[in-house]
């Protein structure tokens, strides 16, 4: 195998997004307004929609799979009915918070891009979001460049985290969500690479599922504390961050952990 692309997912890779933010605190606020009513005939408490919880079920989905996901998961009685609504609210509030910059880009993730950039290996945004490229607008790959001391020489002013990738698919609507492989085959076209030429790197397990199902390598990124739930989906292999990833072993187009 030799890499030519490499695909990210955003949020959770990229990005501390306040996605999980959202999911949890617009549930919390029907289950304590509009759905009261029904709010004793499910298992919701506000208590048990953990991180965990979400990492399992509602992440790396497309919006509405994603809320049906949630509602089905905490037992919401009716919730094809349902289901737009919460998915409504929760982008009005997820959009609030970007907009008031109420997240974060992960540090060893913009490294590990950069580094990745620098062996050559073309590279994808991947992410069912609709709001990715608000995300990837307003970082600035080129500040942070200079804050950490990095040097390559495609970085130019004003460089943009959504200025870097070779293709972006991200905010599109495909027939199938993750775990199908099609957003990530889509970007493996997009970038002219053979998928079973590219790797792609996921916090979720829909994620890896989604890379594996489409003959991809998968790099598992464990920011909750899930590297075992990350490999037994399949992931090649699991860091808790992408510092930890062996580049001179990337270029020898291998996924190894480096030594410390």
């Amino acid at each position: 195998m030799s890499y030519g692309g490499a695909i990210f997912d955003v949020d959770g890779v990229l990005v501390d997004s306040p996605h999980e933010r959202a999911w949890r605190e617009t549930l919390q606020l029907l289950m304590e307004n509009d759905w009261r009513d029904i709010r004793s005939r499910t298992t919701y408490t506000p208590e048990r929609f953990t991180p965990a919880v979400y990492q399992e079920v509602v992440a790396g989905k497309p919006r509405m799979s994603g809320a049906r996901a949630a509602l089905d998961y905490f037992g919401v009685p009716d919730a094809e009915s349902r289901v737009e609504g919460y998915a409504e609210r929760k982008q009005r509030q997820v959009v609030e918070l970007i907009e008031a910059g109420k997240f974060l880009a992960f540090p060893d993730a913009l490294r590990f891009l950069l580094a990745v950039k620098g062996l050559g290996i073309l590279v994808a945004a991947a992410s069912s979001s609709k709001n990715a490229g608000l995300f990837l607008e307003q970082i600035r790959l080129d500040e942070f460049a200079s804050e950490q001391g990095l040097d390559y020489d495609f970085l130019e002013f004003g460089l943009t985290l959504q200025d870097i990738f070779d293709a972006d698919v991200t905010g599109r609507d495909f027939p199938q969500g993750k775990p199908h492989p099609m957003i990530f085959l889509t970007a493996a076209e997009e970038l002219g690479v053979a998928p079973q030429d590219c790797f792609v790197i996921e916090d979720a397990t829909s994620g890896v599922q989604a890379a594996r199902a489409g003959d991809m390598a998968a790099l598992g990124v464990a920011r909750l504390d899930d590297e075992e739930l990350l490999r037994r989906v399949g992931a090649d292999l699991v860091v808790t961050t992408l510092d930890d990833v062996d580049l001179d072993a990337l270029a020898e187009d291998r996924l190894e952990q480096r030594s410390r």
